[in-house]
């Protein structure tokens, strides 16, 4: 059925039929949906009931939070917010490569501010583990980024189960600067100790994770990762998108600017998801993101250390069969 729809969905240009698609599916009956056995397990004092979750970038705002809950994820995660709106890069700004499986966006933290994220949170009936990944807006300098991080985190902390910092985007210009040392440990203790004080503040504690580029050398990436573990934060995200074009030479729009998602991302995302881990041990929950589109590419990322895994593009080209297919077969 899926192939169909898709099939249909694709006549559109991609941002108009990712709205179409969000839009319809508050309408279509849960019934419609294999139900997921669960088989829950403990993480980040959590239960989760099982692996598979969602990536940020699907549903920024938290608009479709009770939709998104029909296709039986362990967990979302929402945005990236920023702490004021801002419209993101201009269109067209969404690109399919459907021979590699694969998207490109150069979308730029187009949101509707953290407000407005908190409003739409409030409103859905979604009760289940909610990541919220949040960045700074494009104006604001590399300088005073903290200061944007430190206000999202103050926002969403009463509403997120776990909250994730973004510094690894490739469209929004020098964010991946913020993964230099020159920035990376100011801005990750001035959050720790931000995180701490939220805790005491709401008697609640609420993870915090790091959201890193699968484009750092793998001596720069140990650095990075070294960091974050002596900083104190609870897990990492491998990857984000990468400003790469390996496995799409060729292709229509394979030469636009933004981010590469997909099956491209899969090898290199995952020897990330592997470097991180040699680093850091057993002592960081790690998630696997990047290029997960079956039962097989799943199974390699829990193989390379991956506690949890997020789809994104997967779900794009297979559906919402593929959720299923990867638990049922793990």
């Amino acid at each position: 059925m899926y192939s169909l729809i898709r099939q249909f969905l694709f006549h559109f240009d991609a941002e108009k039929a990712h709205a179409l698609t969000l839009k319809s599916l508050r309408y279509v009956p849960d019934f419609c949906f294999k139900k997921i056995k669960a088989n829950p397990f403990s993480l980040l004092g959590m239960t989760f009931n099982h692996p598979v979750g969602l990536a940020a970038g699907l549903d920024k705002n938290a608009e479709y939070l009770d939709a998104l809950s029909k296709l039986g994820f362990s967990f979302i995660e929402v945005g990236t917010v920023t702490p004021r709106a801002q419209m993101g890069n201009p269109h067209p700004r969404l690109f399919r490569l459907p021979q590699a499986k694969a998207l490109i966006n150069r979308m730029g933290f187009n949101n509707a501010g953290v407000d407005q994220l908190i409003s739409n949170v409030k409103r859905s009936t979604y009760r289940g583990i909610l990541g919220i990944n949040i960045g700074k807006n494009k104006e604001t300098s590399l300088n005073d980024a903290v200061n944007d991080y430190r206000f999202c985190l103050q926002k969403v902390y009463p509403h997120a189960s776990y909250i994730t910092l973004n510094i690894s985007s490739p469209n929004t210009p020098d964010l991946r600067q913020l993964q230099q040392e020159e920035y990376l440990p100011f801005l990750l203790s001035e959050l720790v100790n931000e995180q701490r004080k939220l805790a005491d503040q709401h008697q609640r504690y609420v993870p915090l994770l790091v959201k890193v580029s699968p484009d750092e050398e793998d001596e720069a990436l140990k650095r990075m990762t070294e960091i974050i573990h002596q900083k104190g934060l609870d897990g990492i995200i491998a990857t984000n998108t990468t400003n790469e074009r390996t496995g799409v030479e060729g292709l229509i729009h394979a030469n636009e600017s933004g981010g590469l998602s997909g099956r491209p991302l899969m090898q290199r995302s995952t020897t990330c998801l592997s470097i991180i881990r040699e680093v850091v041990g057993n002592e960081l929950v790690l998630m696997g993101s990047g290029g997960i589109d079956s039962p097989e590419t799943a199974r390699q990322k829990l193989n390379a250390g991956a506690n949890l895994l997020q789809v994104y593009s997967g779900l794009i080209y297979q559906g919402p069969q593929l959720v299923s297919s990867i638990c049922s077969t793990l």
